[in-house]
């Protein structure tokens, strides 16, 4: 187990790395030349440098037995650094998921010890041309070798695309169809039949290497069917979701606060109209504020669903969604504001700012794309609702009323609002099937997180009111400044959640012109308008906090 102080000096160590070899200027060149820097990479994952691997791998196999938050706070600190290199680095713990999962013992001791003492790099080789993210779409195929009517290898043929570390890779983990079903295999560099394609010329994270993977009766032996028995893949790819998923979340949190960390500081020198950008709200209100608040929600979202996966509640498959759904767009809508927010600048290749804007964008893609998030998160927030007879987000609000009584500070009745609006929403697109349309879904998907999201901020904020943060928390601010920020997003959350509830509500056709006006109030929407008093004023307090001037005081809301 790995304590904060441990935590700390690993950071301390990766921030000093980057430091010294992965300076702005090298990154830039990198990018230029769209090279994968292997010998950094292999620095970084090799037991005697900086060892970043032995984090990810289980004490009985060498490493260092990292939990979820710890996995986080490094994730989103390689994220910082380069999200080309954080995904090099991120490509061998995904490859070897399934390994940590679903092996037998000995396949577990043989390949994360040498993971954890030799720094192998791995891949993880589930997507394919035709079927992207959806697993179920598998078309390689794993046929069964006999010998005296015993199974003692298979025979792998197929493609997959877009591998990271697909061409670096020592090993690779291979998801193929067997008579069984689909299954998990692992298959070494330079086994006859088996080639990967030149690397691909990406938008963005060209410092990672991305290929495409052919198998042509590559042969394994029996012993590389990962878990020993077929058909286990889907599963075992499943069962890891929430957790590889929060990996994903911090690259987004830590790319959108590396952009917004190089636009802070410009804005007190750049002189606009006789004094700094700093001090305008057009430019603070608009491109810097707005984002902090989001990328918070989102850091509060990662926090608590880390911390519920290490005290073992499973593997939260739909928190990770939603915690990479508002962290990756966060993280990329971020980054836009950052081009804007440099002007012409940040429109150049020699500002970091247009690189992470490039580099962030994948995010919202790989390991499940936005979309499919919203209708990971839309489905089963839907079977809660039926369960629970439309309770589930009633009850959440009144759990947040209860935690208004004795923090009135952090907005927890605004983010009430929220979840009741959005129980309302729910219950009329079931009365009126409009889940019938897909688009509704995907926009309840969105809903839903912002609403859980705020309500997340609202309990961090509470926490660090009253000391009992998790001790590995991030504290880049303090309760104060959480509770500001938690108002700010819950009254963001809350107006989403009304006012494009009632629009694709209406929209499709769930409420007649003549109940418009009953369903209005039925959703508190105009409660949550009069909840929006005091949102300049908040976004004055964050934007004195984050430029280091004296803070004004800020009015609560009773």
């Amino acid at each position: 187990m790995i304590t904060p102080k441990t935590l700390k000096l690993s950071l301390k160590s990766l921030k000093d790395f980057a430091r010294k070899r992965l300076a702005d200027e090298t990154l830039i060149e990198l990018d230029e030349r769209d090279e994968c820097p292997l010998e950094i990479v292999r620095h970084m994952c090799s037991p005697d440098q900086l060892g970043i691997q032995l984090l990810f791998i289980p004490e009985d196999f060498g490493g260092m037995g990292g939990g979820s938050f710890d996995v986080y706070r490094v994730c989103e600190e390689m994220a910082r650094i380069d999200l080309g290199v954080a995904t090099a680095v991120l490509a061998t713990f995904l490859g070897s998921d399934p390994i940590t999962v679903g092996a037998t013992p000995e396949q577990k001791k043989f390949w994360l010890s040498r993971i954890a003492n030799e720094g192998i790099l791995f891949a993880y080789g589930a997507t394919e041309p035709e079927a992207g993210s959806d697993l179920g779409a598998l078309k390689s195929t794993a046929e069964r070798v006999l010998e005296d009517g015993k199974v003692v290898g298979y025979r792998i043929n197929g493609s997959k695309q877009w591998i990271s570390n697909g061409g670096i890779a020592d090993a690779y983990t291979v998801l193929a169809s067997t008579p069984a079903g689909p299954s998990w295999f692992i298959v070494e560099k330079g086994a006859k039949g088996f080639t990967h394609d030149e690397p691909e010329n990406k938008h963005g994270i060209r410092l990672s290497n991305t290929a495409a993977l052919a198998f042509n009766d590559v042969y394994v032996d029996a012993g590389r069917l990962i878990g020993g028995v077929e058909g286990q893949g889907l599963n075992q790819a499943q069962a890891v979701f929430g957790y590889t998923r929060l990996m994903v979340a911090a690259f987004g949190l830590g790319a959108g606060w590396a952009a917004l960390d190089r636009v802070i500081p410009y804005s007190t020198k750049r002189i606009q109209a006789g004094a700094p950008l700093s001090e305008k709200q057009g430019y603070t209100h608009k491109l810097i504020v707005p984002y902090v608040a989001r990328l918070e929600a989102s850091r509060a979202y990662i926090e608590e669903t880390a911390q519920r996966i290490d005290a073992g509640e499973g593997s939260l498959n739909t928190e990770g969604a939603i915690a990479k759904y508002m962290a990756t767009e966060a993280g990329n809508q971020a980054a836009d504001a950052g081009i804007q927010a440099l002007g012409g600048y940040g429109y150049t290749h020699e500002f970091m700012v247009e690189k992470i804007s490039r580099d962030v964008r994948i995010t919202t893609i790989y390991e499940g794309t936005s979309e499919i998030m919203e209708m990971t998160i839309s489905r089963d927030r839907w079977q809660l609702h039926l369960k629970t007879r439309g309770q589930y987000y009633h009850e959440q609000a009144r759990a947040l009323e209860a935690l208004h009584a004795g923090h009135p500070e952090v907005g927890a009745d605004t983010a009430a609002l929220a979840l009741h609006a959005l129980a309302e929403v729910i219950e009329k697109a079931r009365l009126a099937r409009l889940t019938r349309y897909q688009h509704i879904l995907l926009r309840l998907g969105e809903l839903i997180a912002f609403a859980e999201s705020a309500a997340c901020l609202c309990r961090r904020a509470v926490a660090a009111a009253e000391g009992k943060l998790h001790e590995k928390a991030d504290r880049r601010f303090d309760a104060p400044a959480l509770a500001a920020l938690s108002r700010i997003f819950a009254r963001e959350a809350a107006l989403k959640v009304g006012e494009e509830g009632l629009r694709w509500v209406c929209g499709a056709g769930g409420v007649a012109a003549a109940d418009l006006a009953t369903f209005e109030n039925a959703i508190g929407l105009p409660a949550i308008h009069r909840a929006q008093a005091g949102t300049i004023a908040d976004m004055d307090y964050i934007c004195d906090g984050l430029y280091n001037r004296a803070a004004r005081p800020v009015a609560q809301a009773a």
